[in-house]
């Protein structure tokens, strides 16, 4: 048995990118770049990857009668989309006699894999977690790495490999050009997950409480190379388990906090392939009926929001971050989706379609799920009565200004006791400090304790007039 590894750029996710005339894209860079190491490592096992630009659906079908194929094996992807993709292939392969196989592979428990008492996908995220890690306990099975190196002996010969057409050798290729990957410090590939994760296994013992901080080094940064297949959540969730038994309960907190938060996205994917609706719809479906602020003043303000303009400093320190490099620290994900939602009075999906075109580690799934709860409208939510406070945030989790200052450098020179809100300070202290409100910075887009009072109202009529 001869076995060709393929992977395909599909014009149907690349070209909708290059119709809003992006053509830089850190994701596609990271993709392609980590591509290129996969077909270096194939190459030293004397086979090669073939790479292609081209619609999935149609060119795997043409690769099939191409070599000759006799079965194409692939992964479970859970996006509607992709379901609906992957039953077209199936179906075309199956038309032509060959055989279609998809596995497991991105998560540890899939689809309908863990269910309630009553055969139900569970939508309270503790019950979820308690069934999840219990079924670790009892088999351990699902952490297994899966034995690839047996199967190497297999792969088609490299001179074979030769006589195919293989010329996806740029982005240019495939019409991208560079981005800032890399000035960014982005590591990509395996190679690039495995420094990433050797770092964080120093730290991982206080992940419980660094987690919190967005100016302190204190996470994994590892969600951008799960997203894209670089690292195993098999291999990461053995990790955990082997420290934590190799420690004391007391000392395994950060463990069990980073363990929590890898179910979360178990959880979501989950929630996604039962409930696929959900990307359009809200999972508590009385919150579609919510009247949110919609007029051209709300339109304006969005876009304030979108370019870190609020006169928020957190909201605004943590956009640019977003906006520059992709990347939002997750306490600051909660942080300016509560602002947008619950302050502004703006329809969570603004925002999550924000975030779906902005993040490095856009996933579906999550970014759906994350949106949802802060909107209080997605299963497992926070109480709609929950509002974070951004200048309390701000506060308790950049009480020295240090994230602010970094990405706004206008307020540096401001104390650290009115950095979170600089209207705040009086004229002359702004005047000193080289700020003008509403020129080198704006003035608050809205007044918070007012805009408290619209939410609970807005959230209090569906709570009213209808069932919850």
């Amino acid at each position: 048995m001869e076995v060709y590894c393929v992977f395909i750029f599909d014009k149907n996710i690349l070209n909708p990118l290059r119709s809003q005339g992006i053509i830089e894209d850190r994701r596609v860079e990271f993709i392609f770049k980590s591509i290129i190491e996969l077909s270096i490592i194939l190459q030293n096992y004397n086979s090669n990857l073939i790479i292609r630009h081209a619609t999935a659906s149609k060119e795997i079908k043409k690769l099939v009668i191409e070599l000759n194929i006799d079965a194409v094996m692939i992964n479970h992807d859970y996006e509607p989309q992709a379901i609906i993709r992957d039953k077209l292939i199936k179906k075309e392969l199956k038309i032509i006699g060959c055989k279609f196989f998809s596995y497991k592979d991105q998560v540890i428990f899939e689809k309908n894999e863990i269910l309630n008492k009553i055969g139900k996908p569970y939508s309270i995220f503790s019950c979820y977690q308690r069934k999840w890690i219990e079924k670790i306990k009892n088999n351990k099975f699902y952490l297994q790495s899966y034995p690839v190196k047996s199967y190497l002996n297999n792969l088609v010969n490299f001179s074979k490999l030769h006589k195919i057409n293989n010329n996806i050798s740029s982005l240019n290729k495939i019409g991208f050009c560079k981005s800032n990957l890399s000035a960014l410090g982005i590591q990509t590939g395996m190679s690039g997950a495995k420094i990433l994760l050797n770092n964080f296994i120093q730290k991982i013992k206080n992940y419980n409480t660094t987690r919190n901080y967005p100016y302190i080094y204190g996470t994994s940064y590892l969600s951008i190379h799960l997203r894209f297949g670089t690292i195993s959540i098999r291999k990461l969730v053995r990790l955990i388990f082997k420290f934590i038994k190799k420690y004391s309960k007391t000392n395994c907190i950060g463990y069990f906090t980073w363990l929590s938060q890898l179910i979360w996205r178990d959880f979501y994917q989950m929630i996604l392939y039962c409930y696929p609706n959900v990307i359009n719809k809200s999972f508590k479906k009385e919150y579609d009926n919510i009247l949110w602020e919609n007029n051209d003043c709300a339109k304006k303000n969005f876009l304030k929001w979108c370019k870190g303009y609020t006169g928020y400093p957190l909201i605004d320190a943590a956009i640019i971050q977003l906006n520059s490099s992709g990347y939002m620290h997750n306490k600051l994900r909660m942080i300016t989706a509560s602002f947008l939602i619950k302050d502004m009075g703006i329809n969570w999906k603004w925002g999550e379609n924000y975030f779906a075109n902005k993040l490095n580690d856009f996933d579906l799934a999550s970014n759906n799920g994350n949106w949802q709860w802060s909107a209080s409208s997605g299963c497992s939510s926070q109480p709609y009565f929950r509002i974070f406070n951004p200048i309390i945030q701000s506060k308790k989790f950049d009480s020295q200004g240090i994230f602010i200052r970094k990405y706004l450098p206008q307020l540096s020179k401001l104390s650290n006791k009115y950095i979170h809100s600089p209207w705040e300070v009086s004229p002359s202290k702004l005047e000193k400090a080289g700020i003008i409100l509403g020129k080198n910075y704006p003035k608050p887009i809205l007044e918070q304790s007012l805009s408290k009072i619209n939410t609970l109202k807005r959230y209090n009529f569906i709570k009213k007039y209808f069932k919850l």
